[in-house]
């Protein structure tokens, strides 16, 4: 399912430049630009809209002031040249704040993070789907991961190593907390200082040690207790995964 934006800004060549950004991202979709505030709440009382790309300074009626007049609120995303309402903007329960000018790859990460709420809003009404995906930085282009794909990630000195299901090892120039904060905390467990796992992948495990087919990863002394609350003794993981 497409998620649904409206871009709410009065100046022309941002408003392009967000357009170019969303339609580079195939799960994203624009349904109006809007250049003021009650533009946008006509939309907003005629159309369901999943995601709002809102400017601050606005001509009669500013963004976060907007915000505040809204009963039902779409997940925003603050998009503004001036730093000085990051923190109202987040008390507001924005996603993210981003300063004009705004790069593809700051873009991406504001995506991913909306991403991570609303597919673990998702998961729970539809019984743990992991139909989601994150975008990751590799080789100077950012590659789209599909969550269902994910085995494990490997965490080396200054780099992390995504293993997938159909596709090649993806490596990024990142630390593994970066992608652990990236990842549905129900469905990915960090399980030691270099790994983490998809909940789905797993074939088996001790007190000691995951497998997800014929890979075997350690639990780390550290991260036992955690494992065993997310994995208690009664409990069957997906595909009617076992202790062994």
């Amino acid at each position: 399912m497409r998620c649904k934006c409206i871009i709410v800004d009065d100046e022309p060549p941002a408003v392009k430049i967000l357009e170019n950004y969303i339609r580079a991202v195939s799960q994203l979709e624009v349904v109006r630009t809007c250049k003021n505030a009650f533009e946008a709440m006509d939309v907003l009382s005629s159309q369901k809209v999943d995601l709002m790309f809102l400017d601050i300074h606005m001509p009669k009626l500013i963004g976060t002031d907007f915000v505040r007049t809204l009963s039902h609120r779409p997940k925003s995303i603050f998009t503004t040249a001036y730093k000085d309402f990051a923190i109202e903007a987040f008390d507001l329960d924005a996603i993210d704040y981003l300063l004009k000018p705004i790069s593809f790859e700051r873009f991406l990460k504001a995506v991913n993070k909306f991403s991570h709420i609303t597919s673990a809003n998702l998961e729970v009404a539809q019984e743990n789907s992991t139909s989601g995906f994150v975008y990751f930085r590799s080789d100077r282009k950012m590659v789209k991961v599909f969550l269902d794909e994910i085995q494990y990630a490997e965490s080396f000195k200054d780099y992390v190593v995504i293993h997938r299901d159909h596709e090649p090892e993806l490596r990024i120039k990142q630390t593994l907390n970066h992608v652990e904060n990236m990842l549905p905390r129900n469905l990915f467990f960090r399980i030691h200082r270099s790994f983490i796992v998809s909940a789905k992948k797993i074939t088996a495990f001790t007190k000691k040690d995951v497998e997800i087919g014929k890979i075997e990863l350690p639990i780390g002394k550290s991260y036992t207790a955690e494992f065993r609350k997310l994995v208690p003794d009664d409990l069957h993981l997906p595909g009617g995964v076992e202790e062994r």
